[in-house]
Formats: structure tokens, C-alpha cells, sequence
């Protein structure tokens, strides 16, 4: 058996603890050939490495572990911004607003055309386990959606939609108001799959109008003005570090 050292860890791990991007995303930035180690590219999982000793480099530039103070940031993301760390095409995103002199990066994502609640942290190995889909962290929505969303189409939402060939979780689903032919309803899920309330919303004939996240675990977006931005206290990070203790 190979002898791999004790204070070794996988590549893509501490990519993320030095902040380059979370876990999932690192895994393709090796894929995509744009890491080297110790001046070999890398792009098959797996590979560990001496963060001591061994040299790591990302597009060139090479990786050193912070060993500075964790960072963890609710922000409350306008629609027409991305959760991403860049854009290619220039377009806004969640690091034009918030402004830390650590390198941090988004939890998951949040669709451009949707507002709310995003959580930012350069914490690697926490972010990985708050969006691995065993853990299934709660998020709260509220729409609003064009028609009449009857309680038998709730009721669907909340037993699952086929979604791609597979049933999404069951939900939860509270009718708010309907007026003008619109309803304002509240959901929560506890999936990530890509524009999930919409497609579900459009499964049961339903088109949103309007989108915003309320809630990721016990992380409330409360009173935070659209744009604007707030350090997690300590309670609220051990509370979701409890959360993914569990799993």
C-alpha cells in the first residue's frame, strides 16, 4: 500500500481551504487540466498532496493555505447578480458587494433572476458539507406566481415533482394570498437542483414572477436590505456546523 503521509489531504480539499472555490467546484477546475502539483498537471481525482511540502499552482499562480481567521458572511444577493466568485462576460457578482480582505466564495448558488439569502465563507471543508445533497440543508422561498395555485397543486408540490427523470424531496408548501389572479406562496426545500422552484412551479402550470430566499438552515436573510451584507455570529456558525455533524 502506498505510504501517504499523515498531514496529507486531497488536492480539490485544500484548493477550497485556500479559497480557491468550494470542493465541488475545484474538482473541475482539475478536471479541466488548470493544476498543477509540483509542476505535473493533475486532472484525475483523488490525488494527495503534503500541504508543506508540495507545491500547488492554479492558472499559474501557486496556492498557499490561510492561516488567517475563518470568515463567515450572509448576504442578501439583488436579482441580476451572480453567485459565482467571476464572470468572464463582466456581469455582476456576489464579491462586487461584499468586501473582506479574505478570499471567500459563495455556498451553492442562487439563480441570477432570483434575490435572497447566499451564504460566503472561504471555511472549504464546511461549504463542501453544507451543499452535499446527504446532508440536506433547509432553504425558504417565498413567490410569487402568476394564477391560482389550488391545494391539490400544492399538495403535488409537496409529495414531488418528476424533475429530469427523478421525483424532487418532498416540500413544503403554504398558500399566503391570492389576489389579482396571482398567489403568494411560501416553500421549503431542501434540495439544490438547478431553478428548482421554477421548474416545479412550471410542472403544476404555474409561472413565478417573483423569487426570494428567506432562509438556509437556521440562517435567517431577516431585516438585511437587499445588497447588503452581515457577518454570521458565532451561534449561527456552530448551529450549522451541528447541522452537518449529524451526517
Amino acid at each position: 500500500m502506498e505510504n501517504v503521509p499523515k498531514q496529507s489531504v486531497r488536492l480539490q480539499k485544500f484548493m477550497a481551504d485556500c479559497g480557491v472555490a468550494s470542493r465541488r467546484k475545484a474538482e473541475e477546475i482539475i478536471k479541466a487540466g488548470r493544476v498543477l502539483v509540483n509542476g505535473q498537471k493533475i486532472t484525475e481525482m483523488g490525488r494527495q498532496i503534503d500541504p508543506d511540502r508540495d507545491q500547488v499552482m492554479v492558472d499559474g499562480v501557486a496556492l498557499k493555505r490561510p492561516g488567517g481567521k475563518k470568515v463567515y458572511i450572509a448576504f442578501n444577493k439583488p436579482q441580476g447578480v451572480l453567485s459565482t466568485a467571476s464572470d468572464e462576460r463582466g456581469r455582476p457578482t456576489v464579491l462586487d458587494y461584499v468586501d473582506v480582505p479574505e478570499r471567500i466564495y459563495p455556498v451553492g448558488r442562487l439563480d441570477l433572476d432570483t434575490e435572497g439569502l447566499i451564504l460566503l465563507t472561504n471555511d472549504g471543508e464546511l461549504a463542501h458539507d453544507l451543499t452535499h445533497p446527504s446532508v440536506g440543508i433547509e432553504k425558504e422561498y417565498e413567490a410569487l406566481v402568476g394564477g391560482i395555485l389550488t391545494r391539490a397543486q400544492a399538495g403535488a408540490l409537496e409529495r414531488g415533482i418528476m424533475l429530469d427523470g427523478s421525483k424532487t424531496a418532498p416540500a413544503k408548501v403554504e398558500i399566503i394570498e391570492i389576489r389579482e389572479e396571482k398567489t403568494h406562496v411560501r416553500l421549503v426545500i431542501h434540495e439544490g437542483r438547478n431553478r428548482q422552484i421554477r421548474r416545479m412551479m412550471d410542472a403544476v402550470g404555474h409561472r413565478v414572477l417573483f423569487l426570494r430566499r428567506l432562509r438556509v438552515g437556521g440562517i435567517h436573510v431577516g431585516h438585511l436590505h437587499v445588497g447588503a451584507w452581515r457577518h454570521l455570529t458565532q451561534a449561527e456558525v456552530a448551529q450549522l456546523k451541528k447541522m452537518v455533524d449529524k451526517h
